[in-house]
């Protein structure tokens, strides 16, 4: 149990499932014996009417003064115009890198075994800063002309663009993050990941810069992959890697695949950092469709919160929690539909009596032993 004072944290339910998973997270958090002062804070598609805007700055606010905070998932309608709450999150915070753990544990349902790797992604530039011009406006037919007369090269004057910016700034500091998360957990490599060969003054320029701070951390192994062949290699030889660091859109999609190996997105936990600021979220998203069933997966934000407690130096009760919720797995008894052989079988169960069974384990565990 924790002998500090309780810890004030932001919690926000999210959307869709958000609140099911949250609640979930929430009560496995409090069975660990650590003390909590939870800031509830709504966001999403559920504060628009209310607000104007998904993200309200009260909710921003909660965040900067507590410095650490919890989420749910939050939903972003496809293309309507309204920027993914997430990145917006990211972004406001200063939230740089994104930590993505893919960890095997026995009992998942998965044809891999053994993996641990981890997924470090930039997460405040790329493709995903939103620097974005709509097919027919003005301003998008003058930034082809520009753009085209710039590079020599012709853009169809229907387009869409995005606009791809990388900084030296930004590629040192989540590039020293890795080695340095590396140094820190006890890891043996850093496998720098782009597409270098294709982008030579973007990917060209991650590249470079990830190869000189390589030289600044000799104890830590470092190599390179072109991302297509890194998505092979993750599905040929996934044991020969081990901390992967990546501009923001090759992370996005490498941290699924990676979730792929290890069973899926239930089991996918994340924690976006910053220099103050500490957002930790399941990596699946909202999944309406499921809203109120007691059927999703929990175990991916519970994680979500192991890393919470880490970052909290509540180092006793996170490796409690991470091996109640290993247990659960393994025994594959009080688990949801999606750890089931069989996605059907009838003996699955919802995501509050997934809870239900890692307190009991979290009690017992708490529970001096009598002599």
């Amino acid at each position: 149990m924790s002998v500090l004072a309780a810890h004030r944290v932001t919690l926000i339910p999210g959307d869709g499932v958000g609140p099911e998973v949250s609640e979930a997270t929430r009560r496995v958090l409090e069975a660990t014996g650590v003390e909590f002062e939870w800031d509830v804070q709504n966001a999403g598609l559920g504060v628009m009417d209310k607000y104007g805007t998904p993200m309200p700055d009260h909710v921003l606010e909660s965040i900067r003064k507590n410095k650490v905070a919890i989420k749910g998932p939050l939903t972003t309608p496809l293309g309507k115009g309204i920027r993914s709450v997430n990145v917006a999150l990211r972004k406001e915070l200063d939230l740089f890198a994104l930590v993505r753990p893919c960890k095997s544990y026995p009992g998942v349902r998965s044809r891999f075994q053994n993996i641990d790797l981890v997924i470090v992604r930039e997460n405040t530039e790329d493709i995903y800063a939103g620097i974005e011009f709509q097919e027919g406006k003005p301003e998008t037919a003058q930034m082809i002309n520009q753009i085209s007369a710039a590079a020599k090269k012709s853009i169809r004057p229907d387009s869409g663009l995005s606009i791809k910016a990388l900084s030296i700034t930004a590629c040192k500091r989540i590039v020293n993050f890795a080695f340095e998360y590396a140094r820190t957990h006890g890891r043996r490599k850093v496998t720098a990941v782009h597409k270098a060969n294709i982008m030579k003054f973007t990917d060209g320029l991650f590249l470079q810069v990830a190869q000189d701070i390589a030289k600044e951390h000799p104890d830590i192994e470092f190599n390179d992959r072109i991302v297509d062949n890194m998505s092979m290699q993750l599905v040929q030889y996934p044991e020969e890697y081990d901390v992967l660091v990546l501009p923001n859109l090759y992370g996005d999609i490498l941290s699924d695949l990676a979730a792929g190996l290890v069973g899926g997105l239930g089991l996918a936990p994340g924690a976006n950092l910053g220099e103050t600021v500490a957002l930790f979220e399941a990596t699946h998203g909202s999944a309406p469709k499921y809203a109120g069933m007691n059927r999703i997966n929990p175990m991916a934000m519970m994680l979500s919160g192991v890393m919470m407690l880490r970052h909290l130096n509540e180092t006793y009760a996170a490796n409690m929690l991470e091996g109640a919720v290993a247990e659960t797995i393994r025994e594959g008894r009080y688990v949801t539909y999606d750890m089931k052989a069989d996605r059907n079988d009838p003996t699955a169960v919802g995501t509050s009596q997934v809870a239900d069974a890692i307190i009991g384990k979290l009690e017992k565990a708490r529970t001096p032993t009598a002599i």
